[in-house]
């Protein structure tokens, strides 16, 4: 079908839709891809329209799923710089840029290390988690992370859907059982988890391997294969005894899972050789454990088995699926609602976010646990109720963030955790050193000094500069943003680098390529300081005309880079925009609000917002005329003095 369009360049007779949708993405963007939407709708009816619209819109669905924060303690800055700012800045970069995005995550509060605290404190292990996932919600809404949903994974909802998940894996065969030998505490009588367990590598040598695998090698490991091996919670060696569990049948998945695995072409290069490598020693992997705080087995002859439950690994990547299933549920246009980001079939795109400890149960256990259940190993099988389910698209893994030399660590208290931080520094400051120079390939070692370096050296002096000497200064010659008159060559330079950063600084971000994201938006500032430095406005009262074009060109570039800004440093993002003069919601914020389990457990804490507000990812010409204030700092600069004060501060935490 080709159709004439009023808006078609010279000398075009017709277009067909795509001509026309190529033609207006690459001069106009979102706003003149409305105009077209409407001759789109005046000319064609039924599923062609609809899919012409949805192609038109550029709206894709995004999976942002989120790892789940263990919720035996509070979590520390280390754990957000994996899983949560990176998440945070593509989640909400795919919404300004008009896709349908959504973000889950939940607390994961199963397993052992729940119950030796729970323990420890004298309280149950439904409590420790009660209390700990409020915190961590809490502090994930300071910190301006935007979920569409963040429940947990003592929900009713969850324990069905990872019972369907275990159920339907099982009828298709992939669930075998096996007599097994499993770890036990001599002096409590109680279960070891894999990673509680520690001891030398019988591959490698090296000493700190953890039961389920060796980080220095990267091999998959059972405890009973460890050298030494050793309770990591109070030193015992564990003693081996049968017991009968069910194991994933992963070598039974491991061609479905080798080619979708090298099929993956553009992740992290550091992800991916790990990933493939776990293709070289697959073998069964245990999915249930002798414990009595988790998910019943759904099984005849298990179910009522106090001191059987799903293993924490198996249950908690599920939480993506039951999050996004509690949110239709809550939130959604219909119960089904979720299907648009899981169905096989449904074209979106899914992104897990974690630290590198994680990768093999997001780029293994996960996909193989789809695969069981979609019925697509050796032994073949029909889906369950949830019909055929997407595997993700890439699994975006984060190196470790250290801290002044040291690995972070909770027992050793080599710890600075989110809640502490923030309240002596501000957000966005945490979320600018993550962003511009976190562990995204590598290992970064966060150091006091550094972090006083980049806060008072590119947020204050650099962004924070040119927001508040542009401002002020129209607002104390005009009072409003001026006109700009005739345009110069620099002038029009800045406007163009400003405006071509859209395209540069999207695509890294869709990459996950943040460092340089950051890097590219924080150059443009660079560009506008000396275009505010070379241009003198301060020498030009004379020359109103000449005066007023500097000042607009320059906040038309704050504006830009506000915008460009915005998913890394929501809060200020907000504060700039209403510095400008704007009204309404620049950056939409979490909250925390509290629900009622939707089949009848009790009341818990969830993080959900509205994000369908807010700035769009494009450049919008300022408007002349709009009102002015002096402007107040919206950067704190920091004492040098808090670099001793935190070193001391760490000192005496871990004496």
């Amino acid at each position: 079908m080709r159709w004439r369009c009023g808006a078609a360049p010279a000398g075009a007779r017709s277009w067909s839709v795509a001509e026309a949708i190529d033609y207006f993405v690459d001069v106009g963007g979102l706003p003149r891809l409305s105009v077209l939407c409407g001759y789109v709708a005046a000319r064609v009816s039924g599923r062609r329209r609809l899919t012409a619209l949805t192609r038109l819109s550029g709206m894709s669905a995004y999976l942002a799923a989120v790892a789940w924060p263990y919720a035996n303690g509070p979590r520390h800055i280390g754990h957000v710089s994996g899983f949560g700012i990176p998440s945070d800045v593509f989640a909400r970069y795919m919404r300004m840029a008009g896709h349908d995005v959504l973000m889950v995550s939940g607390t994961d509060e199963h397993g052992t290390p729940i119950l030796v605290e729970a323990e420890r404190e004298g309280v149950t292990p439904r409590e420790l988690a009660d209390r700990y996932n409020r915190i961590i919600a809490e502090d994930l809404v300071a910190l301006g992370l935007s979920y569409d949903l963040f429940t947990r994974t003592t929900t009713r909802n969850h324990y069905a859907v990872a019972q369907e998940i275990f159920r339907t894996a099982h009828r298709n065969g992939y669930m075998i059982e096996q007599t097994t030998r499993g770890a036990i505490s001599p002096s409590t009588g109680r279960t070891l988890p894999d990673r509680y367990i520690e001891g030398t590598c019988p591959i490698c040598g090296y000493d700190g391997a953890r039961g389920d695998q060796c980080d220095n090698c990267g091999n998959q490991l059972d405890p009973v294969d460890l050298i030494n091996p050793r309770s990591r919670i109070n030193g015992e060696k564990p003693e081996f005894v049968e017991t009968q569990h069910f194991f994933l049948d992963l070598p039974a998945l491991a061609t479905p899972l080798g080619e979708w695995l090298k099929s993956r072409t553009d992740w992290r290069p550091n992800v991916l050789k790990f990933s493939l490598n776990l293709l070289d020693d697959i073998r069964p992997r245990a999915m249930t454990r002798d414990i009595d705080w988790g998910i019943p087995v759904p099984l005849p002859g298990w179910e009522d088995n106090p001191n059987k439950r799903l293993y924490v690994w198996f249950d908690a990547v599920i939480g993506y699926l039951s999050a996004s299933i509690e949110w239709a549920r809550r939130f959604g246009d219909s119960p089904d609602a979720w299907k648009r980001w899981w169905a096989k079939d449904s074209g979106a795109k899914s992104y897990y976010f974690m630290g590198k400890d994680n990768i093999t149960f997001h780029s293994q256990i996960w996909p193989a646990e789809l695969l069981a259940y979609n019925g697509e190993g050796d032994k073949g099988g029909e889906p369950g109720k949830f019909g055929k389910l997407a595997l993700p698209t890439e699994v975006v893994s984060s190196e470790y963030l250290t801290m002044e030399g040291k690995k972070f660590s909770s027992s050793r208290r080599v710890v600075i955790y989110v809640r502490d931080f923030l309240s002596r520094y501000d957000a966005d400051a945490l979320r600018y050193f993550v962003a511009v120079a976190g562990p995204e390939t590598t290992d970064t070692d966060f150091t006091w000094a550094e972090f006083l370096r980049r806060n008072n050296d590119e947020l204050v002096a650099g962004w924070g500069n040119l927001v508040h000497r542009s401002i002020s200064m129209a607002a104390k010659n005009f009072g409003a943003i001026p006109p700009a008159g005739e345009l110069t060559e620099a002038d029009r330079a800045l406007l163009a680098s400003a405006k071509a950063a859209f395209v540069k600084v999207g695509e890294l971000i869709e990459h996950h390529r943040l460092k340089a994201a950051i890097g590219e938006a924080m150059r443009v500032v660079a560009e506008a300081n000396k275009y505010f430095s070379e241009q003198t406005p301060w020498k030009l009262k004379e020359d109103r005309e000449r005066l007023g074009t500097i000042l607009h060109v320059a906040l038309q570039v704050v504006s830009d880079c506000n915008t460009l800004l915005t998913p890394f440093l929501p809060h200020s993002a907000q504060k700039i925009y209403e510095l400008l003069g704007g009204t309404g919601i620049h950056a939409p914020m979490p909250e925390l609000r509290e629900v009622s389990d939707l089949d009848g457990g009790p009341d818990y804490p969830i993080i959900t917002g509205n994000y369908k507000v807010g700035a769009r990812w494009e450049s919008v010409p300022i408007e002349v005329g709009r009102p002015l204030k002096p402007p107040t700092p919206v950067f704190r600069k920091l004492d040098e003095s808090i670099v001793e004060e935190e070193l001391a501060r760490l000192e005496g935490s871990s004496s």
